[in-house]
């Protein structure tokens, strides 16, 4: 599916006076921002090469072992947002996590969302106002806690602020390529927090695994929601919803669900959040 379209609200705003300005929090020895050079670019996709390849055996090209390097066609139009312990630097060497940002007018000059390969996104497409997709999420090994997370949502939370994002969507994984060693997850996935209807988006045909794999009633919910992973229960708290259906992405050795989630909640818990703080800083 090609995405030609790009009338987001976004756009009325015109350029930025500086990219660096869209996002700037610093809290302790943590800073969140975007990308603002090739150098720091590349530092976040040798980061997503170490964890996705090296730590989660993902399968790498030729090209990517032999750079050492996570990257697509979507790294040249997208905006990578970072986390940096300033302990270590406040340049590529200080970046412990990432995210990837994309917005319509990026997919536009791709031509299609990362996701359209693995599921028929038009729900997302055809909705009303800016939608982000986001990818890549990882963080350092040893920096892998509550702190860090928390910094890249406030980075998003800011992020999609400025650019009036309504929705926001994207691939999340559960490592492995046997659903059904997920089945419990999955099936408690599907029975708790199915999107609606009217943004239900569903994987293709060709790739689509059922995830209402148990009955209802038949596992315990609890014990269920302990074998989601982290990141999608993070997805989950802020009134995320998934997709129809899960997908074996072979590359990344993990099975898949779509992730979308209404920007209002993370909004408010975010933003409203700084906003508190920058005002008992000045009081």
């Amino acid at each position: 599916m090609r995405i030609d379209r790009v009338d987001s609200e976004a756009e009325l705003l015109g350029p930025p006076v500086s990219n660096a300005e869209i996002v700037k929090v610093v809290a302790g020895d943590f800073e969140v921002r975007l990308a603002q050079s090739a150098a720091e670019i590349d530092a976040a996709q040798a980061l997503r090469y170490r964890i996705f390849y090296e730590e989660m055996a993902a399968r790498p090209t030729p090209e990517m072992a032999a750079r050492q390097r996570d990257f697509d066609k979507f790294d040249v139009a997208c905006d990578h947002l970072l986390v940096l312990d300033r302990r270590r630097g406040e340049g590529p060497e200080g970046i412990v996590g990432t995210y990837r940002l994309i917005r319509r007018s990026a997919a536009a000059q791709i031509g299609t969302f990362y996701s359209a390969s693995e599921y028929d996104i038009r729900p997302m497409v055809d909705y009303p106002g800016e939608v982000l997709e986001l990818g890549r999420s990882c963080i350092a090994k040893d920096a892998r806690n509550t702190a860090t997370m928390q910094m890249l949502w406030r980075g998003i939370a800011l992020y999609a602020y400025h650019y009036n994002i309504q929705v926001m969507f994207g691939c999340a994984s559960l490592p492995g390529t046997d659903p059904t060693q997920h089945a419990m997850a999955l099936s408690y996935l599907y029975h708790h927090h199915l999107a609606p209807p009217e943004i239900r988006v569903r994987a293709v045909d060709s790739r689509y695994i059922n995830m209402n794999m148990l009955e209802p009633g038949s596992y315990d919910p609890r014990k269920a929601m302990a074998r989601v992973p982290p990141l999608i229960k993070g997805y989950l708290r802020l009134g995320g919803f998934v997709g129809d259906g899960a997908v074996i992405d072979h590359e990344f050795n993990s099975t898949d669900v779509f992730i979308i989630v209404k920007t209002e909640l993370v909004t408010e818990k975010y933003i409203r959040h700084y906003e508190r703080g920058m005002r008992d800083q000045h009081n």
